[in-house]
């Protein structure tokens, strides 16, 4: 869970920061952000019972790409309701399954919109795809500690799941190593690559990347000035869907870099 941040955008009132400080604690994810916090005193919040020190180690950024910098995996939070989605839409399972395989190599952050008006489309413009709780249609918003409680617990038990599977295959490995045959463990469907451990882009070189490739298509005549904040948002959700891989990001930032030098030649 070290590798959880909890970011949360524009957040009204401090009673909620408290008790998703609260909800963190008691799960192990121990990394909140603030980005633009509606109260000064936020760090004060009464209602983070147990918290008190995780939220004052809490950092505030002025904007979501600040915040989620450091991150290879930025999942957003969303009740849905009317709005179109464009991005991928998973639920609460799927998601947490997700987000724990990837904590494994990198951090993973998980975003919490406002309490009046949940993530803008830009700032989920910054993540690779949205979670759902499944509420019922009838009701689907639910409180931001409540939301966030809920998100850290299945978080939590899928590491917690994970832990207990290694914890049983080195029983089996020390059992197998002392001549015993022990019942062999479930298959979890195929082998994991032994070796192989893929890192991921952080988001911080994808931005990059992203300010590159845009300058270099303003430069080539593609993007017309009255349409480059639409295109940089749609060139944004597109980079994430890649979800590259950290070497490979490095390489393309290079390539797209050496376009751009060449253009600024002629």
């Amino acid at each position: 869970m070290k590798n959880l941040c909890v970011v949360l955008v524009g957040t009204r009132n401090p009673l909620n920061v408290g008790a998703v400080a609260r909800a963190m604690s008691n799960f192990g994810a121990m990394e909140l952000r603030a980005v633009r916090p509606y109260e000064k005193a936020w760090r004060e919040a009464k209602s983070a019972v147990g918290a008190a020190e995780l939220l004052a180690r809490a950092k505030e950024f002025a904007n979501v790409a600040e915040a989620v910098a450091d991150c290879s995996l930025v999942v957003g939070t969303t009740a849905v309701g009317n709005r179109e989605m464009k991005h991928p839409l998973r639920g609460l399972e799927e998601g947490a399954r997700l987000v724990g395989k990837r904590m494994e190599t990198g951090r993973v952050a998980v975003l919490f919109g406002s309490e009046k008006w949940g993530l803008s489309n830009e700032d989920l413009s910054y993540c690779h795809w949205l979670m759902r709780i499944p509420t019922r249609v009838e009701h689907r918003s639910m409180n931001l500690g409540q939301a966030a409680a809920v998100v850290m617990y299945e978080v939590g038990r899928v590491e917690s799941k994970r832990k207990d599977n290694a914890e049983a295959r080195r029983t089996q490995s020390c059992a197998e190593s002392r001549g015993e045959k022990p019942a062999p463990l479930k298959p979890k469907g195929a082998a994991p690559r032994r070796g192989i451990r893929e890192e991921f882009a952080e988001m911080e070189t994808v931005e990059r990347i992203g300010a590159a490739l845009l300058e270099a298509l303003r430069k080539s005549g593609y993007v017309a000035a009255r349409g480059e904040a639409t295109a940089e948002e749609k060139l944004r959700r597109m980079l994430r869907r890649f979800s590259m891989e950290a070497a490979d990001a490095e390489v393309l930032l290079g390539m797209v870099r050496k376009i751009l030098w060449k253009l600024e030649q002629k």
